[in-house]
């Protein structure tokens, strides 16, 4: 196996180089999860004081499902935003997704990843500079929105793996 960063034949080749940071990155992520039990899903760490593995990954498809609509400039449906969110609970925190098994989980997942194709399949490597609101007023490049997508799935990959050492110590 050769690794790269090469899109699908059917993108341009910077909007193919970003969805493959997705992709590998996503990739990379099913693998660390793979084969983990509903307790180990919904093990919220020490003391019952961290994100479950199944929340963080409810928490990247949604994000990166609101990246999908803001880089397409459209609001979410109202069935995908049940479905996915909310974003934050009346706690401002990280709502409970436990039960959910990880197939669901990733089965969800993976239709968030087949959009954020299809919209790079889409894009063109002129149409990756402009700007979407991001947050707070802040915007940034859609290009700037597809790399954000791969490098927060990196590093929640890191609060996973950590959550399986403390899960294999208890």
């Amino acid at each position: 196996m050769i690794l790269d960063l090469k899109g699908e034949p059917d993108m341009e080749p910077v909007a193919g180089i970003l969805y493959s940071m997705v992709d590998g990155n996503y990739k990379r992520l099913k693998s660390i999860v793979a084969g983990m039990s509903q307790e180990e899903l919904d093990y919220k760490g020490p003391n019952q004081k961290y994100n479950s593995t199944a929340q963080l990954l409810r928490h990247l498809a949604y994000l990166d499902l609101n990246w999908v609509f803001r880089i397409k400039g459209e609001v979410m449906p109202l069935e995908l935003e049940e479905k996915f969110g909310p974003m934050l609970d009346e706690k401002n925190q990280l709502p409970q997704h436990k039960g959910i098994s990880l197939d669901v989980l990733t089965n969800d997942y993976d239709d968030v990843l087949s959009m954020i194709k299809t919209l790079c399949c889409q894009l063109t490597d002129k149409q990756l500079n402009q700007t979407v609101e991001y947050e707070n007023g802040v915007e940034a490049t859609i290009q700037w929105g597809i790399w954000h997508i791969a490098d927060h799935n990196r590093y929640h990959q890191a609060h996973i793996n950590q959550l399986r050492k403390w899960f294999s110590q208890s």
